[in-house]
């Protein structure tokens, strides 16, 4: 033993060395020795534990401490370093971090002079796999912008978890074999979420190359097959999603004749959605108190687009099918629009893989080809080519399919003798396609959304489970939203919304959306013409007349000639104007077909609508009615003014052919006797159910709705002589014989412009 001068002198020549300093210094010092040889470290009276690293490049081997032994068991690995058969139970220790001291010496300084096998250092690569950026293969495999670290989290771990806990165990080896700096031997007792957190947090999205690397390595095959195909999958779902984000996002707005494309969300207003059909039309009215057109079904509740689409509804419910319907105008368009969007943007509530709208207009380009329902999509979604078969049927990837209009398709859907198919890959006719979708035979994993217009129902097999619901357009509140989010000046907007609520009638349509665009565009092109403090149009019987002209047109397309037109419009008149005289307001198809239309034609009309009632247990009737009161007493309006104009007919002089009070037979009919005869016609109905009527037909004569008209005229018009009119109910107001009525003779003036 040193005695105590030799101790003093010991610690002043080794105040500034490190445990580092030491362990390097004995390793400049045995060099030269042979690797078997021993030899007993000088007795240091203290340690050094500065800040100096030391070199962490160098692996070491010391006898087992006395405590705790047993926890450094599990570091042992055996791609760490190499065995040594003459060395008793060895623990392993890796300095890996730089910020790491440790020595060969025990705390316990009394120990050191205990003879240990010299270090031996290896200046060989600490793995065969070191960790470093170069040696991560393929690192621009999965180089897309769809790859998030969200995504990365979830795909590696949702991989990870259908491993055996042997083979996770081996995933976890091997991490810590091919990246030793990164994973330790405590990686073992790591969870799933730890351990993918650590992955990201190393090597950030380059953790998908290395989990596919290591488990083809581990021989699974197939798993990392799977990972990457989920990695495409997501690749597409990206690429759709911003597809339909630039198809759906904006729409076009028409401003003065010309289009402006705006934001969706910038124009979009809340609509009201209820979760049952056949509730029959709106039946609020200005005038009469109408009593509710009973379709026998309980008030269904209120829905938003959020409550449609939940994943209860996509994973839960054993219906494949969802049908929505709604009346022309009420925003069917919308409400699927903001569907599609809410997905593409990653707001919905549900986990559809993909959404895939298909609007009948656009199917029909593939009329008259053999073709594969995949084909289909690959054609009109591009980005989907990456998909493999497998996809669309497969459990974990959700297909919603959206099929806009099903009440414009004209093939006959035949749905027990159309060939099966269920194979989205097999090739056939359209129809054959169409039927199957609605049978539910192509939808494996996911669902088939379906929107028309009520009449829907004949295009869905009687024997086919379905959830249904029905736009019913906007409430009251949103009616004003509508016009505060389209027009971008705040005081305009204020302008329209005072202007709708100055008329009770206008007040009640803008329940419909389209009705609503329509007022907003022709209101933005009087701002235009004419400034903002212009005086809006006062008449509402050209409003309706732009209804109807775009309704028409919607449905039946530009081939269908004026001629077939005025046709169904005056056979329309015909039966509206018959069945106001009753005060009736819907009509059973029994009776409806005795006025000589065909059951396509009112469907095609779009002013019309469907539903059924059972007035009996498993009886279904199917009742007939416009898609509002005001709508049928407008198309009344038409088609006793149309009667006249082109045939010379007046309607109120037949009337009195009926009665015995005709006049006589040369008598030449005058246009004002027509107007007189509506009024007083209109004034002897204590009930006031030709008022609006009466209002309608005043606002046919004026310029402006003339001009619309005019391709339904087969005659110049009649030269109106507004004064003569207008004297007339001048002179039934003065007499006050009906004082409760002079509010809407007021009106009757205002809409011939007086």
């Amino acid at each position: 033993m040193m005695d105590l001068s030799e101790m003093e002198t010991m610690n002043m020549e080794s105040d500034s060395s490190s445990i580092g300093d030491a362990v390097s210094g004995r390793g400049q010092q045995s060099a030269s020795r042979d690797d078997d040889e021993l030899y007993i470290p000088e007795r240091r009276p203290s340690l050094d534990l500065g800040q100096s690293p030391m070199d962490t490049n160098h692996w070491f081997f010391m006898d087992r401490a006395q405590s705790p032994a047993q926890s450094y068991k599990s570091m042992t690995s055996d791609g760490f370093v190499e065995m040594y058969d003459d060395i008793e139970s060895p623990t392993r220790i890796q300095l890996a971090r730089t910020d790491s001291y440790s020595s060969c010496y025990s705390w316990d300084s009394d120990d050191c002079e205990k003879r240990i096998l010299k270090v031996k250092i290896k200046e060989e690569t600490v793995s065969e796999h070191p960790d470093t950026p170069e040696e991560i293969q393929d690192s621009n495999e999965f180089n897309h912008p769809s790859v998030t670290v969200k995504f990365t989290f979830e795909a590696i771990s949702n991989t990870l978890g259908k491993l055996s806990e042997r083979a996770l165990t081996k995933f976890k080896t091997m991490l810590c074999t091919r990246y030793p700096r990164s994973f330790h031997a405590d990686v073992q007792y790591m969870d799933m979420v730890n351990l993918v957190d650590r992955l990201l947090e190393c090597y950030s999205l380059a953790s998908l190359n290395i989990t596919v690397a290591i488990l083809e390595e581990m021989g699974q095959k197939k798993m990392a097959a799977d990972l990457r195909n989920v990695c495409v999958r997501n690749e597409v779902h990206y690429d759709l999603c911003e597809t339909l984000k630039r198809e759906y996002g904006e729409m076009c707005v028409n401003m003065d004749g010309r289009e402006e494309r705006r934001p969706f969300d910038d124009i979009y207003a809340n609509l009201y959605i209820s979760s049952t059909c056949d509730n029959g039309p709106n039946i609020e009215h200005e005038v009469m108190t109408i009593e509710k057109l009973d379709s026998n079904q309980e008030p269904g509740k209120q829905l938003s687009t959020e409550d449609i689409f939940t994943t209860k509804t996509i994973e839960w419910s054993s219906k494949k099918l969802m049908l929505m319907t709604g009346v022309a105008g009420s925003g069917k368009s919308m409400a699927v629009r903001r569907l599609i969007l809410d997905w593409a943007k990653g707001q919905s509530h549900h986990d559809v893989s993909f959404v895939f709208p298909l609007s009948l207009k656009e199917l029909k380009k593939f009329e008259g080809f053999t073709i594969s329902l995949l084909e289909i999509i690959q054609t009109l979604y591009p980005e989907t080519k990456k998909l493999k078969d497998g996809d669309f049927r497969c459990e974990d990837c959700k297909i919603m399919f959206i099929l806009d209009g099903i009440d414009e398709y004209n093939e006959v859907l035949d749905f027990y003798n159309t060939t099966l198919l269920s194979d989205p890959t097999s090739p056939a006719t359209l129809n054959i396609i169409v039927v199957n979708l609605l049978r539910g035979r192509l939808v494996h994993h996911g669902l088939l959304l379906v929107t028309s217009r009520p009449q829907v129902q004949s295009c869905i097999p009687w024997d086919t489970h379905y959830d249904e619901m029905e736009v019913r357009g906007f409430c009251d509140p949103y009616k004003d939203e509508y016009f505060y989010r389209r027009f971008k000046d705040p005081n305009q907007a204020a302008q329209v919304v005072a202007y709708i609520n100055s008329f009770t009638t206008l007040r009640i349509m803008c329940h419909l959306p389209l009705f609503c665009s329509l007022i907003a565009d022709e209101c933005d092109r009087v701002f235009r013409k004419q400034g903002t403090r212009t005086e809006l149009p006062r008449s509402i019987t050209y409003m309706y007349t732009k209804l109807m002209l775009e309704l028409a047109q919607r449905r039946r397309g530009p081939e269908c000639s004026s001629h077939k037109k005025r046709d169904l419009l005056m056979n329309l008149g015909k039966m509206a104007l018959e069945l106001l005289e009753q005060q009736k307001f819907k009509v059973a198809i029994y009776d409806w077909k005795n006025t000589e239309m065909e059951e396509e034609a009112v469907n095609n009309s779009g002013l019309c609508m469907e539903y059924l009632t059972r007035p009996l247990i498993l009886f279904d009737e199917k009742m007939l009615s416009f898609i509002h009161p005001t709508v049928q007493e407008y198309m009344a309006a038409l088609y006793a003014f149309l009667s006249f104009t082109n045939d010379g007919k007046n309607i109120f002089e037949e009337q009195l052919k009926g009665k015995g009070k005709f006049r006589g037979i040369f008598k030449v009919p005058k246009v004002t006797d027509l107007y007189k005869g509506a009024v007083d016609r209109s004034l002897s109905c204590a009930d006031g159910k030709l008022d609006i009527f009466l209002r309608f037909l005043c606002g046919m004569a004026c310029r402006t709705n003339l001009e619309l008209l005019q391709p339904f005229l087969t005659s110049s018009a009649h030269q109106l002589v507004v004064e003569d009119v207008a004297t007339h109910i001048g002179k039934r107001m003065r007499e006050n014989r009906f004082p409760g009525r002079n509010d809407n003779l007021q009106c009757c003036l205002a809409e011939l412009g007086v």
